[in-house]
């Protein structure tokens, strides 16, 4: 949420950091072309110098055409960056930056000025759908390794990847994910699924917040991927109160993202759910959260397979006279 006084209330109320609204490429890339539109004197400078070049063809066009281009992204990018420093500067607690990527781009640039804002971290919020034929798995998933590369070229403060669950591979990739030197993973990025309005007959944005149930989706895959990956592990959506933050510190989580309680609950959210994991604690004997934290990873439950069946007969068997219905 990109609101200092919001933020401040965050700090007060006990959040170990504050993960910024990301910028969006798609963002970047529009508004870098409005800005050569705009009535800028700059703007129309460069306009014509970049008409001129394209006319003649020049030798310099790359160059020149560069140069134009990384201007245009920095001008896109002042608003957002001023607010990491104006943050920084009235938060006690670490602020994480964040870019939300569908392709490679030319993200070592951007790194670099908002670690050069005072940024703590960088979040990059990744995901690739894989809705087109044309395109391979492990061209979808190369996207991701791109990314990382780009970013971590030039800047020292720690980046996470923040990523979806639509791999043909999850674990393997995850796997080679923890080792390109991420800091973390976080797991999941929850995606915009659109709905269909059958009255108005159009396209629908409803869902826009977590439910409850919804941590059930990354649990599975925290306790799997814990003491497997070589980062820590950071679990997100459907995160609403102390018994979900828990479960997912068991299941071996370092860290836990919290947004729709937020947007429910407000700032006090953050007190509730501490509270809530602070009387779990003592009612268990649990001086810190190390000494809970993973209990429940795969390496360290007596049935690992329980992790994996997706079709649990034990649980199923239990529901009689099952019936479906057919609409065609």
């Amino acid at each position: 949420m990109n609101n200092l006084d919001y933020l401040k209330q965050l700090d007060d109320a006990g959040v170990g950091a504050v993960a910024l609204k990301s910028i969006f490429e798609e963002q970047i890339r529009i508004e870098s072309e409005h800005f050569l539109d705009s009535d800028n004197s700059k703007a129309k400078e460069w306009k014509n110098i970049l008409q001129n070049i394209e006319q003649q063809n020049d030798y310099y066009y790359d160059e020149a055409l560069t140069y134009i281009r990384q201007f245009a992204k920095e001008h896109t990018l002042d608003r957002y960056l001023s607010f990491i420093s104006e943050a920084k500067k009235c938060l006690s607690v670490p602020v994480i930056a964040s870019i939300h990527c569908v392709s490679q781009y030319h993200w070592s640039y951007f790194a670099k000025l908002i670690e050069e804002a005072g940024a703590d971290a960088l979040e990059l919020n990744v995901y690739v759908l894989p809705s087109d034929i044309s395109r391979t798995s492990a061209e979808n998933e190369q996207v991701y390794f791109d990314v990382i590369e780009q970013v971590m070229k030039g800047i020292s403060i720690p980046v996470s990847l923040k990523i979806g669950y639509y791999f043909s591979s999850l674990v393997q990739t995850v796997t080679k994910l923890s080792r390109t030197g991420i800091s973390a993973l976080t797991l999941f990025n929850r995606p915009y699924h659109p709905d269909i309005d059958i009255e108005q007959l159009k396209l629908s944005s409803n869902h826009i917040y977590s439910n409850p149930d919804e941590y059930i989706q990354t649990l599975r895959w925290v306790a799997i991927l814990s003491g497997r990956v070589q980062c820590d592990i950071a679990a997100s959506t459907g995160i609403h109160d102390y018994t979900s933050v828990v479960k997912q510190l068991l299941a071996g989580a370092s860290a836990v993202q919290i947004a729709s309680a937020l947007y429910a609950g407000g700032p006090q959210a953050i007190g509730q759910l501490l509270s809530g994991m602070g009387e779990w604690m003592q009612r268990h004997n649990f001086q810190t959260i190390k000494q809970f934290k993973g209990m429940f990873g795969q390496d360290k439950i007596e049935n690992p397979a329980a992790l994996e069946r997706v079709q649990f007969m034990k649980f199923f068997s239990k529901v009689q006279d099952g019936v479906t219905a057919n609409f065609s």
